[in-house]
């Protein structure tokens, strides 16, 4: 993968990426808060004005695309899969790292220059001086979730043209992810203050989506062929908190606005359901059972951002966890729930970090034995508190910590995927290239930041979207082979 964004567009020079490339093996390096590229199959009536997006970033951010585009997509727009096919160019924009927003700047740059017209939105746009400084020729700036701001300047760039006996708004709206998996945002914000991070100040506090919004938005999605449902926010296990757990008329019944109840009803509605972005609170423990009961859709995988392990680092990052405490869940949760799929993100060279402290961490995962994880080299970003910390780390002394912990997280992956071998798992197929290898996910991996499970003969009768059995011949670093059972 070229570059940390997710593009919609297919850009054609160094932010270009790649769709799901077959038997590429998963990269230990990969940004673990990335989504997976988006795709656009769209077609377009004669006179018909054509918008294009560029959606950078995480998949919160690619929720937030596909309601604006699906918003067009009802004003009469035509959406175009490259630069010279559109009348203008929305750039949805990442903030999360310096090295983020660099990217942002280049993709706004380029879409300038291959485009002209541009209009700029999401988590950097909550930085307009800062973006028209670089780029003083676009046409508007909007932060992020800012949906009437962004159609208001599409108006005023490119009129709208409807066809009200054409242009139909689709049951589900517009999608960026393939058909047969789909996000699930039930969040917006965050009331965490940790040090190194700045989204509470682009995104606000924790703000709730009503629980049987939500349903209805699942069930929809399953009804249109979705067997799979990401359920992401920026802190999935404080659902509803802020809307002090509410009760909301569905079907014949109710339910409250608690992550418990949530997934409790999503695991009804008959496709795949994985949790992302939980953090380990006490009753996290109690969504368990459901993963551990096979007659519901809950999968049993947990999206934990851990961050650090060592109590020091935790609490110069202000994070909300204890690394003693999290052990003695993990180990709860697998009594419960001995199949569970665990990942997390850390972050090393940590302003402060000792090699103790980090050393720590490297026992900790030794510990925890956690499936999949994911890492970043600490690195400032504009508004954040960590930068006034004292004892920052040299960027040699990052780099090796990351090899080493990274070397761990990888002997951890290849011995728990060589456990798999001669055993039959369920998959989704993502894809089957032209000579017929079929690309598919385990319940243990979510697309794009996890691993593939590969069928290289017997595919004739697959197609992508279905869900079959598959017995594991053989075992990577990060990655499965078998064949239809």
């Amino acid at each position: 993968m070229a570059g940390t964004c997710s593009a919609v567009m297919p850009i054609p020079n160094t932010l270009a990426l790649r769709y799901m490339a077959p038997m590429t093996q998963n990269p230990p390096s990969l940004r673990p808060d990335l989504a997976p590229a988006a795709k656009i199959t769209d077609a377009s009536r004669p006179g018909q004005p054509t918008i294009g997006m560029v959606s950078l970033g995480c998949p919160k951010a690619l929720v937030d695309s596909e309601r604006i585009l699906t918003r067009l997509r009802a004003e009469g727009y035509a959406i175009s899969p490259d630069y010279s096919g559109a009348e203008a160019v929305i750039v949805n924009t990442c903030g999360f790292l310096d090295s983020a927003k660099a990217e942002s700047l280049d993709a706004i740059g380029e879409a300038l220059t291959e485009n002209g017209k541009v209009i700029v939105t999401g988590c950097l746009g909550a930085e307009p001086d800062y973006i028209r400084e670089h780029h003083p020729n676009i046409l508007a700036v909007t932060g992020p979730h800012q949906y009437e701001q962004v159609l208001d300047a599409v108006h005023s760039a490119v009129p709208a043209n409807p066809d009200p006996f054409i242009d139909l708004l689709p049951a589900t709206g517009v999608s960026l992810t393939p058909r047969h998996y789909s996000y699930l945002k039930i969040s917006e914000g965050c009331n965490h203050k940790c040090k190194f991070c700045i989204i509470p100040d682009m995104r606000g506090k924790l703000a709730s989506r009503p629980a049987h919004a939500v349903l209805r938005e699942a069930e929809k999605l399953v009804q249109a062929g979705v067997k799979e449902l990401l359920v992401i926010s920026q802190d999935t296990s404080a659902y509803g908190l802020d809307r002090k757990y509410d009760v909301n008329p569905w079907k014949d019944g109710e339910v409250r606005s608690h992550i418990l109840d949530l997934t409790r009803e999503l695991g009804k509605l008959g496709a795949w359901v994985r949790l992302h972005y939980v953090y380990p609170y006490p009753h996290v423990r109690d969504l368990i059972p459901l993963m551990a009961d096979p007659s519901n859709g809950i999968l049993p995988y947990l999206d934990i951002p851990f961050q650090h392990s060592h109590p020091d680092v935790l609490r110069r990052m202000a994070r909300p966890a204890a690394g003693a405490k999290t052990l003695e869940e993990i180990r709860a949760w697998r009594e419960i729930c001995p199949d569970i799929t665990l990942r997390s993100t850390f972050i090393v060279g940590y302003p402060g970090e000792t090699e103790e402290e980090f050393q720590h961490m490297l026992d900790w995962l030794d510990e925890a034995q956690l499936d999949r994880v994911g890492c970043f080299q600490y690195e400032n970003v504009d508004g954040a508190r960590s930068n006034a910390l004292p004892d920052h780390v040299a960027p040699e002394v990052k780099q090796d910590r990351w090899d080493r912990f990274m070397a761990k997280a990888q002997a951890i992956s290849e011995a728990k995927l060589e456990a798999k071998v001669g055993k039959t798992l369920e998959v989704i197929v993502d894809d089957i290239d032209e000579d017929g290898i079929a690309t598919c996910r385990t319940w243990a991996d979510a697309p794009e930041i996890d691993g593939n499970l590969f069928i290289d003969e017997g595919t004739e009768g697959l197609a992508v979207g279905d869900v079959v059995k598959v017995v594991v011949e053989e075992a990577g670093e990060y990655d499965l082979w078998g064949r239809p059972s």
